[in-house]
């Protein structure tokens, strides 16, 4: 069963931390993008890691090699224990997100396919496939794939084995957790749990689908 994965997008850093710190219990990774930490601060990884949960960092790299670990490290840095990256910048540019991981004794995923409308336009044709099967190659410890699609993700499944898949798009955007929960290591939830009138229910109900069901 898969792990609950927080994306906390929020942009006011006292409610983000309030929402982290009464979830927690609940979940078993956060994940934080651009809109959090260009509001309050890279350093907004310290005070989160006080939940003693996983922070993954979810900065879409897409550079060439050097950028990407120059990137990587001050994430790592910071206190977070995941990056995502991009994998059509190449896999040079994979692998340099993969080395930094190592050196921080980090993980790395890789998007492959996008969970939006617009992911398919370009995610298609066996590209997403070419990139999962790159970021195997590249040493990733798994790939990023949409829950809105779960045809997708079990496709995806085939070309990475054991590898862990981290699926976004529960809840707003239509993916179903039920649907794609026996395929995924992490199920992917934001505005479902932070936007919710009680976000530590919210988190809750996903109880019956985490890995440890310790909630």
């Amino acid at each position: 069963m898969p792990d609950l994965i927080l994306a906390l997008d929020i942009t006011e850093k006292k409610r983000a931390l309030r929402v982290a710190h009464t979830c927690a219990p609940y979940l078993d990774a956060i994940k934080i993008g651009y809109p959090l930490v260009l509001s309050a601060g890279l350093g907004i990884a310290g005070e989160l890691a006080r939940e003693g949960l996983p922070l993954i960092a979810d900065f879409k790299v897409a550079d060439i090699p050097n950028t990407n670990q120059l990137i990587c490290d001050q994430v790592f840095a910071a206190g977070f224990s995941g990056i995502i990256c991009h994998g059509f910048p190449g896999m040079d540019s994979v692998k340099a997100c993969v080395a930094s991981a190592r050196a921080h004794k980090g993980e790395c995923y890789v998007v492959v396919e996008m969970s939006h409308p617009g992911g398919k336009e370009f995610f298609a044709g066996g590209i997403a496939e070419q990139i999962a099967s790159n970021a195997i190659i590249a040493g990733a410890d798994g790939i990023v794939a949409p829950a809105t699609r779960p045809d997708r993700v079990r496709v995806l499944r085939g070309f990475i084995g054991n590898k862990k898949i981290l699926s976004p798009g529960i809840g707003a955007q239509g993916g179903d957790a039920d649907a794609v929960a026996s395929l995924v290591d992490g199920i992917i939830v934001g505005r479902s749990i932070y936007e919710a009138p009680d976000p530590v229910a919210a988190a809750q109900s996903y109880a019956h689908l985490r890995r440890d069901k310790k909630a």
